[in-house]
């Protein structure tokens, strides 16, 4: 998933971004509530995780902004705000759960897992192309009877055509879909990522499967 995560505490920001990226989600990570309602206008998210006690704009405000705008992206509020009228008030806002600081770390992957869920964009804990299947949970792509796991960087790329089969997908789409916000990749940066791809994917005897469409970008399609 790509998750928009706000936060205005570095030393809790980057361990739990670093935890999600882990286990395969694109993260843009911000601590200022400004450059985030500037991302939540510009940008797609499958979740947001914003903490309630922001300096300027509140996690709160942006809950509730975003909704404004018709937004129906899933929203986990970090707080240490822990009453009842604090529960049902970031709810009200438009949040769809609440986590109390300090955070567990496994808590938060299984509460994204969960939200993740309710995204319209889920197909479930794998996905499949014929007889390729990648599993999310484990990153591990299997064929028959022969599986690898791939990287977390393999798995973002491959995870992206699989939810896009058959379509071209240009150089800049991948840029716009698979870097974080703030970092500009180099010119080589996504042919290196696709020759990697194909590299693996030719474990599996599939290399062929990820075409090079020239002028135009790349597709993912089981040879026929």
């Amino acid at each position: 998933m790509r998750i928009l995560f706000v936060e205005d505490d570095p030393e809790q920001l980057e361990p739990l971004s670093v935890a999600l990226s882990h286990v395969g989600h694109l993260v843009d990570a911000v601590q200022e509530g400004e450059t985030a309602q500037w991302l939540m206008q510009e940008k797609t998210y499958d979740l947001l995780i914003l903490d309630w006690m922001l300096p300027q704009v509140s996690g709160l405000e942006l809950c509730t902004q975003y909704r404004q705008l018709g937004k129906s992206t899933p929203i986990l509020l970090l707080t240490a705000k822990d009453t009842t009228a604090d529960k049902v008030m970031g709810l009200d806002a438009g949040a769809d759960d609440y986590l109390i600081k300090p955070v567990d770390v496994m808590e938060l992957l299984a509460r994204v897992r969960a939200l993740g869920r309710r995204s319209p964009q889920w197909l479930g804990d794998q996905l499949h192309l014929q007889n390729l299947v990648l599993d999310l949970p484990s990153m591990t792509l299997q064929r028959g009877d022969r599986a690898i796991v791939l990287s977390t960087r393999e798995y973002q790329f491959l995870e992206f055509f699989l939810r896009h089969p058959g379509q071209v997908i240009s150089r800049e789409q991948l840029e716009l879909n698979l870097w974080e916000w703030d970092n500009q990749p180099e010119s080589n940066a996504v042919s290196t990522q696709i020759r990697r791809l194909r590299l693996r994917l030719g474990e599996l005897g599939c290399a062929d499967w990820l075409e090079t469409i020239y002028g135009m970008g790349y597709r993912l399609q089981a040879s026929s």
